[in-house]
């Protein structure tokens, strides 16, 4: 009987398999299929600070007599605040009654006060941990790399300092230098590093001639970006590390495992095969390890890594080399 336990999030988990923020995991019935399927953990749907402003500018548009008064709007902004906080405070504490699965708050603010204020309340939900959903595209010329990067680090800095349960990132890969940037969030004292985020992106119909939303859903290929970097920086990292993007069976798991990650994160999956879709990874994750010959994900963990294979695969010299055919 082979054991799929592993670490990530400062928690043991029962599967490396992570249902990942989307909109899955902010629907009750959902999350309890989706635990009930053998996820590790379940991250919930994040709160977006973006997504509450929004709300507030759409509510306001009926009021537009009071948008002149400081103090209503003021007051108006707390309501919607709080209302949204409520709503993942109450799922977080029904989840924890009616599951035995880790429950992650995941938050993504654009102001820097909302972070601590609302890991605080959701710490004491009874959230197992948090996920900062960390991201700047760095399109505004005017700001520096460093003042891009900096955001990061006062970020984690001010939720550890309010918080005692554990706390993890999940980012993107735009930074002009990955793997500095990487090794130094990891010695912050987060639990582990979740690579990469995956964001809508805007594509553009030719014949309307109008901005419109790219596919929401990731495709099976897309796995190889985040493949390369948690194989670079697994064993380099002072956190664990977590992958996702593209992961949609257990082969594709099992590749990023053997590169050095603890868990991947999934979510197209989910809507694609429906929370069983985790089972049937898990399942398939098992069957590869006994036919291996590995008890434990730790006997091979890392095994691909770049410490522990020729580093030309994982970076640029490969290129030179490359056939098609050559076993590294």
């Amino acid at each position: 009987m082979v054991n799929l336990s592993t670490r990530f999030f400062g928690l043991e988990l029962g599967s490396p398999v992570i249902a990942a923020s989307c909109s899955m995991t902010g629907n009750y019935d959902q999350i309890k299929k989706i635990a009930r399927a053998g996820a590790g953990a379940i991250v919930l749907k994040s709160i977006f600070e973006e997504e509450i402003f929004l709300q507030l500018q759409e509510e306001l548009k009926d009021r537009s007599a009071l948008i002149s008064d400081p103090e209503y709007l003021d007051y108006f902004d707390y309501v919607i605040r709080e209302e949204n906080l409520n709503k993942q405070i109450n799922l977080i504490r029904q989840v924890k009654a009616d599951t035995d699965v880790p429950v992650v708050a995941s938050i993504n603010c654009i102001s820097s006060s909302e972070w601590t204020s609302f890991a605080m309340k959701l710490q004491e939900a009874g959230a197992d941990a948090i996920e900062l959903n960390l991201f700047i595209i760095p399109s505004d010329v005017s700001k520096s790399n460093d003042a891009n990067e900096q955001f990061y680090f006062e970020t984690i800095r001010k939720v550890l300092d309010a918080v005692t349960i554990p706390v993890t990132v999940k980012i993107s890969h735009y930074f002009s230098n990955l793997a500095a940037l990487i090794k130094r969030l990891s010695m912050t004292g987060v639990a582990g590093i979740t690579l990469f985020n995956r964001f809508y992106a805007p594509d553009i119909d030719i014949e309307s001639q109008r901005l419109i939303s790219a596919g929401i859903l990731s495709a099976e290929n897309e796995y190889l970006l985040p493949l390369r970097w948690t194989g670079i920086m697994a064993p380099k990292t002072g956190c664990p590390l977590a992958s996702t993007t593209g992961i949609h069976s257990a082969e594709t798991a099992v590749k990023f495992l053997l590169a050095g990650a603890s868990a991947v994160q999934v979510a197209s999956v989910l809507y694609r095969e429906g929370p069983d879709a985790i089972a049937g990874i898990n399942q398939g994750i098992a069957s590869w390890m006994e036919r291996k010959g590995y008890r434990s994900i730790d006997e091979f963990k890392g095994l691909l890594s770049i410490q522990q294979k020729n580093a030309a695969v994982y970076e640029r010299i490969h290129f030179m080399n490359w056939t098609g055919e050559t076993d590294f």
